[in-house]
């Protein structure tokens, strides 16, 4: 049997290709970054047991670190899921809401509006607001770009974010009104239909107005962003009186219900100019965006008990998966999800359970989002969690961190070994550009060998190169640490670097699982080219160890080790499948290769 790489991560939720890689890291999702596991535990108080914290931790791009926690509590595991990320300024990081299918009515996952706006931005982000599972519609403010899409719920906490990146958490009242001829009347935003309401339906609602009869609908075909605390006028251009009537684009309707469908046919006919206010309370009308939650989770610093919010107390002191966003004293944003698919893998928080997390964090404020089965996180539209009950649920809104320098993926391998067994004998490396830019990638190695793979200018998408391990004369390139570097100047002048290490190594190769033989059932055969510490292990594919082979420190060239067929307890290992796996420590690093092989082998032929 020819030997595999093997890649050491977390469970996922089905099997990840096999690869070799250096062992101190691991990866996540599909070769998301290389990860740093490190496990601490902490003392109880005296006839307490004491929690046992395990934590990886990842760069998912420049500046931004993605950090995955597992306690180990009397109540269960919970395992929570933090994104650290610099002030969303605006220059290179954005923080903002994204709609679902860029309309209200209606859902999306979370990873399907990742990807629909990856071509403008590296993003990672979490589920935002509560919302109806009957018209998709969230329940609480939705503001993009200083408009407002949906009205904020006043008894819960909204959150606001300012163009230098500061958050703004407070309960927010909403008042809108419309005014033709008459006097000024009641209105609602982008809601669906009320019996006896006016609503304004702005192209952020869909591409048409509810279907509905016996109402007055008044077309706007053009009127400005609806941005609050301000005067917004538009012209009657038609009055109809059923719907769905087409939403102009850059546009509005005015649709009425009732006595204000009355009220509209009198006062707002054909050519009619109409004056709309949108007033929020406090005035938000400077922050740049804004999305619903709740509730408030820490405020200066400390975490908050009961913010006194209009949830059902089921909601907020159930333990269950949960989202948040959060700032730090310094300006960065936390964005944090704590997973909750039951007590085999994470138990969840309740609302004060995730406070009390987040203020552990550093943050000075912080604000929940929404929970239950469509908490989520995800990075370039690949989970970063795992879905409640299985699968991924559709949601309203995602709260996202837009990165728009160049992004370099993790290399395809760990570790390089060009030696021409088959096994990860060459590198791939990518990376993203959102924007035309100049570019110069290269590679850093020992001594200071540095070769350049691209010099030019280059069109956003992504861009790969490949290396076999050998300098431009076709000698082989110095064993060791490696750094695959990006720099690029986009066309607003901006430059962006981003790097990924790997490592060139050559210690072991060749792995391969033959037998049966004399009283052995398995042997493992493989070569090494330096001396090296050396430990062999027969594995359930699960990783489970189940007989310790070898473990001493052995000199170069071909070695070969039998398995008998026992297992660590003396008893016989019983017929299925198997990995044979080895694990080599020289002075470049640590290194393994595995190869899977099934009892009972056949003799191999001559």
């Amino acid at each position: 049997m020819k030997a595999r790489s093997r890649a050491v991560s977390r469970p996922p939720p089905s099997p990840l290709p096999w690869r070799r890689v250096v062992l101190r890291g691991l990866l996540i999702g599909v070769a998301l970054a290389a990860l740093v596991v490190s496990t601490a535990t902490a003392a109880g108080r005296p006839g307490r047991a004491s929690r046992q914290t395990t934590e990886t931790q990842a760069l998912l791009m420049p500046g931004v670190t993605y950090t995955r926690q597992v306690e180990f509590t009397p109540r269960g595991p919970v395992v929570l899921d933090v994104v650290t990320a610099p002030r969303p300024d605006g220059s290179l990081y954005t923080l903002a809401p994204a709609l679902a299918n860029e309309a209200v009515a209606g859902t999306e996952k979370l990873t399907a509006i990742e990807r629909r706006l990856g071509a403008t931005a590296t993003v990672v982000g979490v589920n935002g607001d509560f919302f109806s599972a009957a018209t998709g519609a969230p329940s609480g403010i939705l503001m993009r770009g200083g408009a407002l899409d949906t009205a904020p719920a006043p008894a819960r906490s909204s959150v606001g974010i300012a163009a230098d990146g500061t958050l703004s958490v407070a309960r927010v009242a909403y008042k809108g009104t419309w005014q033709g001829s008459g006097q000024r009347r009641a209105l609602d935003l982008n809601a669906p239909p009320v019996k006896g309401h006016a609503t304004l339906y702005t192209s952020a609602w869909g591409p048409t107005t509810p279907a509905e009869s016996g109402v007055v609908e008044a077309v706007l075909s053009s009127f400005p962003p609806a941005r609050p605390n301000q005067q917004l006028e538009g012209t009657v251009a038609q009055v109809t009186s059923a719907g769905p009537t087409p939403i102009p684009r850059g546009g509005a309707v005015l649709v009425a219900r009732g006595a204000q469908a009355q009220a509209l046919a009198a006062e707002a006919p054909v050519g009619q100019r109409v004056e709309v206010r949108l007033t929020l309370t406090p005035d938000w009308s400077g922050l740049v965006s804004a999305i619903g939650g709740g509730p408030l989770l820490v405020s200066r610093g400390k975490p908050v008990f009961n913010a006194h919010e209009s949830f059902d107390a089921s909601v907020v002191n159930a333990r269950a998966a949960r989202s948040a966003v959060g700032q730090l004293r310094d300006g960065r944003i936390v964005l944090v999800t704590v997973e909750g698919d039951g007590p085999a893998y994470s138990v969840g928080m309740t609302s004060y359970e995730l406070a009390v997390a987040l203020a552990r964090l550093g943050a000075v404020t912080a604000v929940g989002l929404g929970s239950g089965a469509t908490a989520a996180m995800a990075f370039d539209g690949t989970l970063l969690t795992r879905p409640t009950g299985g699968d991924e649920r559709p949601l309203a809104d995602a709260l996202l961190l837009a990165y728009t320098g160049v992004y370099a993926a993790p290399p395809a391998v760990g570790v390089l070994s060009p030696n021409g067994d088959g096994v990860d004998d060459a590198q791939t490396l990518s990376y993203k550009l959102v924007r035309p830019s100049h570019v110069v990638a290269t590679l850093t190695g020992p001594g200071s060998t540095t070769l350049t793979l691209a010099d030019g200018e280059e069109q956003p998408g992504v861009h790969t190169l490949r290396w076999d391990g050998r300098l431009p004369g076709g000698s082989a390139a110095p064993e060791g640490k490696w750094r695959f570097a990006v720099a690029a100047t986009d066309d607003r002048g901006a430059t962006t670097t981003a790097q990924r290490d790997f490592t060139l190594d050559d210690t072991l190769r060749s792995l391969a699982v033959s037998g049966p033989a004399g009283n052995a059932v398995a042997a493992a055969t493989f070569e090494l080219t330096r001396s090296a510490s050396v430990v062999v292990t027969v594995e359930r594919r699960n990783g489970t160890v189940v007989a310790t082979l070898l473990r001493r420190t052995l000199a170069p060239g071909p070695q070969s080790v039998a398995w008998e067929g026992r297992a660590a307890n003396g008893g016989r290992a019983s017929n299925g499948a198997y990995l044979m796996h080895v694990v080599a420590t020289s002075p470049i690093g640590r290194v393994s290769l595995t190869a899977p092989f099934t009892l009972p082998l056949r003799a191999r032929r001559s």
